[in-house]
């Protein structure tokens, strides 16, 4: 990846520092507030975007819920995907990921800092359990993010199918959803292109639970991939 040797190399001189800071966080996340931590993260992801030539073009903060307990639900393009919210959010959250990308360096660190649930697809009494423990998190007022696609969808700014399940810990914790729209997320580490990109974060109104509370979850996910979509399809070039 030439991004991420660029990232590093344009900011060689705090990297040491930075890194160390990194994984002794990852290695002792009790010692520090979630809002601290949540800071740290956006101050390394900073740098770490300005080295790599990324920008990050946000939209729709004033969509954020006022109180926290709510849940992020983006499509997903790529391993760059959740460093791009990290810089658009204000307000810390929270991951569940994939566990095959629990052991990538410096990823690894940061969803340790974030506390993040890694989730096994082939395992599911540990997904149903990571399901109960998030609306819990979620009732007691963190924020979560989670990736309906179950993975990437490799075809750029078009989305893969939103799976059902993964709205589970929303309708359990009968919380906001707020639908996230990335537009050329996938650039910055799934191509092999040092060239400067603008990655678009678009927060859309939520969805409250008396929205949803009759819906299916096939039906949520269905109408979260739609106002996605429609929000990329007005925001890109054909």
């Amino acid at each position: 990846m030439k991004r991420i040797l660029m990232m590093v190399l344009r900011n060689l001189l705090i990297v040491p520092y930075g890194w160390i800071r990194l994984c002794y966080r990852a290695a002792h996340v009790e010692k520090y507030t979630e809002e601290d931590m949540y800071r740290f993260l956006q101050w390394i992801d900073l740098r770490a975007n300005r080295g790599g030539n990324v920008r990050i073009d946000v939209h729709g903060q004033e969509n954020l819920p006022e109180k926290n307990g709510f849940m992020f639900f983006p499509n997903h393009q790529g391993l760059y995907d959740v460093l791009a919210v990290i810089e658009a959010c204000p307000r810390p959250f929270s991951v569940v990921a994939k566990k095959e990308i629990a052991n990538i360096p410096f990823l690894k660190q940061v969803f340790a800092c974030m506390k993040a649930y890694m989730i096994d697809r082939d395992d599911v009494r540990q997904a149903m359990q990571i399901i109960i423990d998030v609306a819990k998190e979620v009732k007691k007022g963190r924020n979560y993010l989670i990736f309906a696609e179950g993975t990437r969808s490799k075809n750029g700014n078009r989305l893969g199918n939103f799976k059902g399940g993964s709205f589970k810990s929303a309708t359990k914790a009968q919380c906001p959803i707020v639908p996230v729209a990335l537009i050329d997320a996938f650039k910055p580490f799934d191509t092999n292109s040092i060239k400067a990109v603008t990655v678009q974060v678009h927060f859309l109104k939520p969805l409250e639970y008396e929205e949803y509370k009759d819906m299916k979850t096939t039906e949520i996910a269905a109408l979260v991939q739609k106002r996605i979509q429609q929000t990329i399809d007005e925001n890109t070039v054909s």
